[in-house]
């Protein structure tokens, strides 16, 4: 089946996942059209793991594994948040980077959604809580019980957030340039 055919309504997997150093997300869902479904939910513990270096082959060997399980056509993360302390964004970069390595080595196209534009997708409202993405998307995707770790909620969300903009948030290197990536980004912009 070749690339032209998928994008005419045929079934595609998409794999999100909620980047963590302790604990990291994933969610996969089915879609064809604009309909979309659960396929799976869970979260990665990596808190047991003494090393960061542990960390990141279980994050390698796990991602691994889901690509294997699920044979996702697209891989969404989302993009770690800017906080104040550098060496947490160094660790959540590198498991986040090591995330999409596994990707790339099947080959599997990436893109990456900002906290704040999966909760807007999601949930209508870019400020939402954990809690309230959660809730939208136990009515979306028809979950029963909304598990007690919201890591597995938040990956799901972007895998939602991807389908929903598919093929639209593509514009880099396009005619569309800077002003289309402002607007479709003011989160990334700075006062």
């Amino acid at each position: 089946m070749g690339k032209e055919e998928k994008k005419e309504g045929k079934e595609k997997i998409i794999l999100g996942i909620d980047p963590g150093t302790n604990v990291m997300g994933y969610g996969v869902i089915l879609t064809e059209g604009k309909k979309y479904s659960l396929l799976q939910y869970g979260v990665i513990h990596l808190k047991k793991y003494e090393t960061h270096e542990l960390k990141l082959k279980k994050i390698f060997e796990r991602i691994t594994g889901l690509i294997e399980e699920f044979l996702p056509d697209a891989v969404a993360l989302e993009a770690p948040f800017y906080g104040e302390n550098v060496q947490s964004m160094l660790k959540l970069g590198r498991a986040q980077g090591v995330a999409m390595a596994a990707a790339l080595a099947r080959e599997i196209p990436i893109t990456e959604y900002s906290p704040k534009k999966v909760k807007q997708s999601v949930t209508g409202n870019g400020n939402a809580s954990k809690e309230q993405v959660a809730e939208m998307l136990k009515t979306l995707l028809k979950i029963q019980e909304i598990p007690k770790l919201l890591d597995a909620t938040d990956a799901l969300a972007v895998a939602v957030c991807h389908h929903f903009h598919e093929g639209r948030l593509q514009t880099r290197g396009r005619s569309e340039g800077w002003k289309a990536f402002l607007e479709e980004n003011p989160d990334r912009i700075k006062p």
